[in-house]
This record gives C-alpha cells, sequence and structure tokens, in this order.
C-alpha cells in the first residue's frame, strides 16, 4: 500500500516539473545526445540543461528587446539580438551565430576591398 502511495507523489511531481519549464525536454535529449561525447543523459541533467537554456534565451530576449530599437514598436526583431550579441560582453559569443545583417552590395564590396588588399601583397 505504501508503495503506490509513492508512486502517485512522483508522477505528480514529474508533471508538475514539465509543467515549470516551456522547451519540448525530447528536443533538448536530441540536441545532447547529437554530440559523440555523450552515452547517456540522466534525466535530472535534461530537466536542468532545458531550464538553464530556456532562462537563457529569457535573458537574451528580455535584454535584446530593453537595449533595442523594438521597444518602442513593443516587437523583438533580429537586429535586436543581433546588437544584443555585438554589443553586450556576455552575449559576445554568439556574435557568428547572429551576425548584423548587411546588404548584399555592401558585402560585395567589402569582398572586393579584400580582394585588392590581397593583390596588393
Amino acid at each position: 500500500m505504501e508503495m503506490s502511495q509513492n508512486n502517485p507523489d512522483k508522477e505528480e511531481q514529474t508533471s508538475s516539473n514539465k509543467k515549470t519549464i516551456s522547451l519540448p525536454i525530447s528536443r533538448v535529449r536530441l540536441i545532447m545526445k547529437s554530440s559523440p561525447d555523450v552515452s547517456s543523459i540522466n534525466q535530472d541533467a535534461l530537466f536542468l540543461t532545458t531550464k538553464a537554456t530556456e532562462l537563457f534565451v529569457q535573458h537574451l530576449a528580455l535584454s535584446s528587446f530593453n537595449n533595442g530599437s523594438g521597444r518602442e514598436t513593443n516587437t523583438l526583431s533580429y537586429s535586436d539580438l543581433a546588437n544584443a550579441a555585438e554589443e553586450t560582453e556576455i552575449f559576445h559569443f554568439l556574435t557568428d551565430i547572429l551576425p548584423k545583417k548587411i546588404l548584399a552590395r555592401d558585402y560585395l564590396e567589402t569582398l572586393e576591398q579584400m580582394q585588392e588588399e590581397d593583390a596588393d601583397y
């Protein structure tokens, strides 16, 4: 009888943990397992990684929104995220993932200048 009482509590606890996160745990597990260094994933580690990822994304979004141009229009744009990645030191590691958008003609001009510089050497 005692055993059956413990089981519902554990189920309630697990379901309440799932309610506290928004990201799908199965996707996070899939991403974690895609690493060749990972052989098995503890459920607690999976939950904590999912929650930490969710909090990081929330922090990035809030910081980008508060410091970006979207405050007037109540929107968050890609350029707000890219600016946060470039201008905020803690998000600087995201500059390769969130580069600032540039026009194709500006990129081509920069590329031509780089090729000319290389040709001069």
